[in-house]
């Protein structure tokens, strides 16, 4: 029998930014058989309330320069960004570069699985410049990625 062990490491209250992408703002109302039913705001208190030590802001923009803007101020002030760039996973040059350029470290995340849609949604423009990504947990994505902040993952 295999035994895993996961040790936690509870540091210092972080202060992290969720920035969902275009899109995102319909969840809870969007493709429920992909997204689910549950809008993510609901979601963003109970991850507030889970992790109430820490400070979990959030933002939601459908337009890319605002997502660069969003990054940028950010990327010197946050301990983590948490990043669903949805579809300009695919296709913005500017967001990548927009990450390459800060300090802060940022963590891809996809509620979908992008690797079993279209063959399209199968390369991602920013996977080289974060410190991670999480793909296929639906919700649970973001907590996954709150967890790697504080446990100091990676």
């Amino acid at each position: 029998m295999v035994k895993f062990f996961i040790f936690a490491y509870q540091s210092e209250p972080m202060k992290i930014l969720i920035i969902n992408g275009p899109n995102l703002n319909l969840l809870g109302s969007r493709e429920q058989e992909v997204y689910g039913i549950q809008s993510f705001e609901a979601y963003l208190k109970k991850l507030r309330k889970q992790y109430h030590d820490h400070s979990l802001e959030y933002f939601q923009s459908n337009i890319e320069g605002e997502i660069i803007n969003a990054i940028q101020k950010a990327g010197f002030l946050y301990d983590g960004i948490i990043l669903n760039a949805g579809g300009y996973t695919h296709t913005s040059v500017a967001i990548a570069d927009a990450i390459k350029a800060i300090k802060s470290p940022v963590v891809e995340v996809h509620m979908s699985n992008t690797f079993a849609r279209e063959p399209f949604r199968h390369t991602s423009f920013l996977a080289a410049f974060v410190k991670g990504s999480i793909i296929g947990f639906g919700m649970e994505s973001y907590r996954l990625a709150i967890e790697s902040f504080i446990t100091k993952i990676g």
